[in-house]
């Protein structure tokens, strides 16, 4: 009986914490620019920054300021973290059309 109580406590515990970092990252997503998620989403599709750029019309030089800002904003210490986070978020290239 103790082992179930402390089985659905532990359950409880990761999903919370597993909530809590949902929340977290949804509140960093939510602080990035329309610009800045548009470029987020091309990168992570695996687009390079010439091609992010020929994409929305600006200079690879400013993708790369987005890009850098995106990846501070949302806390990713590489490109590998920023695509782990989209795909948590569950976006897709789609989303620069919605930003």
């Amino acid at each position: 009986m103790l082992g179930a109580i402390r089985e659905g406590l532990e359950r409880s515990r990761s999903a919370l914490d597993r909530e809590m970092e949902m929340r977290d990252l949804r509140d960093c997503y939510a602080s990035l620019t329309p610009r800045e998620r548009q470029v987020m989403a091309l990168v992570v599709s695996g687009l390079l920054n010439k091609q992010v750029g020929g994409e929305l019309g600006i200079s690879e030089i400013t993708v790369k300021a987005h890009r850098g800002q995106a990846m501070q904003k949302m806390q990713a210490n590489s490109l590998p973290d920023l695509v782990r986070m989209a795909a948590k978020l569950r976006l897709t290239r789609h989303a620069i059309h919605l930003a």
